[in-house]
């Protein structure tokens, strides 16, 4: 297939982007690089453009397209509470004009990057796909508002879609050639290798009043190339007109503690901690179930250890201490 990946120069992009070159489609990465890297996309597949700039876009799908796989988005919870309208503009009124311009130039699928963050705090766990939505952060209301515009779209206008739904994406590239790299960052565990790096002085611990075991938040951590097969399995199950939603994590939770501590397993190094208050939108829990994409698309994790996908993001940053301005 011939597939146009937006947001292909970021974390998650980048990866999907490698794996699907790896299965033979063809791609073309179209990203502004306000967050992503033109280092990390293969040579000849960027083109520079935002979604909001209409004639670029048609523009850029306009080489006859199969497929959409939308990851261009604005992703820190706290940022989103402290500056809503930012995420309503690139999370909602972008990926719009993204629907658009599809329809436009006759693209019928798209995979779409959703998140855990729709379902808000969990009357149970782990989290199936019919789980109450109720986000309690301005990124999860974003993410889901858009979810609903899909099904719009598919009983409208035929549209194929799929979303899915990410727990924690975590780790690298198991060769370390390409890996994480925001700024400022604001995910945990690079935020731990960097401090096991002594690239930051402490880890900030952002409550230790949960009602969880040791007090502190509990997440689910999915390999980021576990997360990029899905979307590949996905796109082959994208029917005209009919909406997929999935859940994709391992089905373990790790507090904050236990995921520093892990830290210090892997990398032998000392991982200093600072204890603060808890942040506006971070639910006690998150979990998932991914039985469905494991019953309805075969999806199995190759990466599903906490060790294992902190040992492959250890090996880029050690070797890329600078990321991507190394």
């Amino acid at each position: 297939m011939n597939i146009f990946v937006t947001g292909g120069a970021g974390y998650i992009g980048s990866h999907t982007v490698r794996l699907l070159l790896e299965a033979g489609h063809k791609v073309r990465v179209f990203d502004n690089l306000s967050e992503g890297h033109a280092a990390a996309v293969p040579e000849g597949l960027l083109m520079e453009g935002d979604l909001a700039d209409e004639r670029r876009l048609a523009e850029a799908l306009a080489g006859g397209f199969d497929a959409v796989v939308h990851f261009a988005a604005s992703c820190a919870v706290g940022e989103s509470m402290a500056n809503p309208e930012k995420y309503y503009w690139n999370n909602v009124v972008a990926s719009l004009r993204l629907l658009a311009a599809m329809r436009q130039a006759g693209v019928g699928r798209i995979v779409f990057s959703s998140t855990a963050a729709a379902y808000g705090n969990p009357v149970r766990t782990p989290i199936t796909e019919d789980h109450p939505t109720e986000p309690i952060n301005v990124y999860g209301r974003t993410k889901l508002d858009f979810e609903h515009a899909l099904a719009s779209y598919a009983a409208a206008y035929g549209l194929g879609y799929a979303s899915l739904r990410y727990f924690n994406a975590a780790g690298a590239a198991p060769d370390a050639r390409i890996g994480e790299d925001h700024d400022p960052e604001t995910h945990l565990i690079p935020i731990v290798l960097q401090a096991a790096l002594g690239r930051r002085d402490a880890v900030a611990i952002f409550g230790t009043d949960y009602p969880t075991p040791d007090g502190t938040c509990i997440r689910d951590y999915i390999h980021v190339y576990d997360l990029a097969q899905a979307h590949i399995l996905a796109l082959e199950a994208i029917r005209p007109g009919k909406g997929l939603v999935f859940n994709l994590g391992n089905g373990a939770g790790y507090s904050v503690r236990e995921v520093i501590e892990a830290a210090r397993r892997v990398t032998g190094r000392p991982v200093p901690t600072k204890e603060g208050p808890r942040r506006a939108g971070d639910p006690a829990v998150l979990v998932a179930s991914s039985e469905h994409i494991r019953r309805v698309l075969g999806w199995k994790p190759r990466y599903p250890a906490l060790d294992t996908i902190i040992e492959t993001a250890w090996r880029w940053h050690r070797e890329h201490p600078d990321g991507y301005g190394d």
